[in-house]
């Protein structure tokens, strides 16, 4: 079961031209299925008066967990003094982002163009402009490795982090034993993260919901070829301490799995079908997530990934019954990403501009609860 004591673990035009409240009769079925609520395709609450007066509405992630991953504005926390008018380096950005509403930042890196200062920002002076913003910080992609741990848990304590993490995998291996491997690392490296009052958290791409190459006939090098079905993170759930051991979803990365990774060699040698499902992955274990990069996607299937990313609201990934489903919604932080936010030197501003139309869509995100 989730650790409840670890940090902070109380468990408790506009959005997109879509129906956000669209979900597939399949989907339901298998939500019903696994015994989870499943998200009416319309409001009939509050088609009888009567029950809408016993209801009101909430936002579905609270404003004090909407946040952004500062890899969606790279271009501007890195950006040297110019006289575009458009915000740039940590002091400038981070009161653009506090203005438009975000509370919480995930930080990508701790530097920006020696330029402004004439040398490279600290840690202390990154701090002092989240408090004068009114900022925190609830995690960052760092690099996490034994040896800098404990330089990089410093860094997190200066700048007031509850959440430590990585944007890459705990291995890029599909075999089994490099798992173990991670496993018995990642264990003992969430536990010094612990003891200082913070959780270690990885984060997903498509790759790591792929499947483990863990059974069949070996090949040259002795390594099996075929699998028992199990996903790479799935597996890592299991062999890591929950107490120690957290995750971040990156909910479009993990709808690219769902289209890119439907088939395995089982151990017969027969290739067998199985869709991999976000929300249910989740929802099993929900208090192991939490933080989200709130990404959005258009359903593209003429690219590999069947998707391509846009400001959240504008895609057609439903993160209504994504987060109502799930639960725990003052438990979970959403931080909005999109990798290709940037516009270039043609258009300055435009990363700006998606963070506040995805922040404006985050909170219309509600819910009915009862009075």
């Amino acid at each position: 079961m989730p650790d409840h004591t670890a940090p902070d673990a109380t468990p408790t035009g506009r959005l997109s031209r879509r129906s956000l409240l669209a979900a597939s009769a399949g989907a339901a079925a298998a939500i019903g299925a696994a015994g989870l609520p499943v998200l009416a395709t319309g409001t009939p609450a509050l088609a009888n008066p009567g029950n809408a007066s016993k209801l009101r509405v909430e936002p579905l992630i609270p404003a004090r967990n909407r946040g952004i991953i500062l890899y969606s504005v790279r271009d501007r926390i890195t950006a040297a003094p110019d006289d575009s008018g458009v915000p740039y380096g940590f002091e400038r950005v981070l009161a653009r982002l506090a203005e438009i509403g975000y509370k919480e930042i995930e930080f990508a890196g701790y530097t920006q163009s020696t330029e402004i200062l004439g040398r490279q920002i600290t840690p202390a002076e990154i701090r002092k402009i989240l408090d004068d913003n009114g900022l925190v910080a609830n995690g960052t992609h760092a690099s996490i490795q034994p040896a800098t741990f404990q330089q990089q848990l410093d860094i997190a304590e200066e700048l007031g982090m509850k959440n430590i993490g990585t944007g890459s995998d705990p291995t890029s291996s599909a075999y089994k034993a490099e798992w173990d491997a991670a496993a018995d690392i990642w264990n003992e490296l969430g536990r010094q993260a612990r003891a200082r009052g913070m959780r270690l958290y990885t984060h997903n791409h498509d790759a790591a919901y792929s499947f483990l190459i863990d059974r069949g006939p070996r090949d040259a090098q002795g390594r099996q070829t075929r699998s028992s079905g199990i996903r790479r993170l799935e597996y890592f759930f299991e062999i890591t301490d929950p107490r120690y051991v957290f995750f971040e979803l990156d909910i479009y990365w993990a709808y690219v799995a769902r289209y890119k990774h439907q088939k395995y060699v089982n151990p017969a040698g027969q290739e067998v079908t199985d869709l991999f499902d976000p929300i249910l992955t989740v929802a099993d274990r929900t208090t192991r997530f939490p933080l989200f990069h709130a990404k959005d996607g258009d359903r593209d299937t003429s690219v590999p990934n069947g998707y391509q990313m846009t400001p959240l609201g504008d895609g057609d990934l439903n993160f209504q019954q994504f987060f109502q489903t799930i639960g725990e919604r003052n438990f979970h932080h959403a931080n909005w990403e999109m990798d290709t936010a940037p516009g270039g030197a043609d258009n300055k501003g435009q990363s700006l501009d998606f963070a506040a139309t995805s922040y404006r869509n985050m909170s219309d995100l509600t819910i009915y609860v009862e009075k």
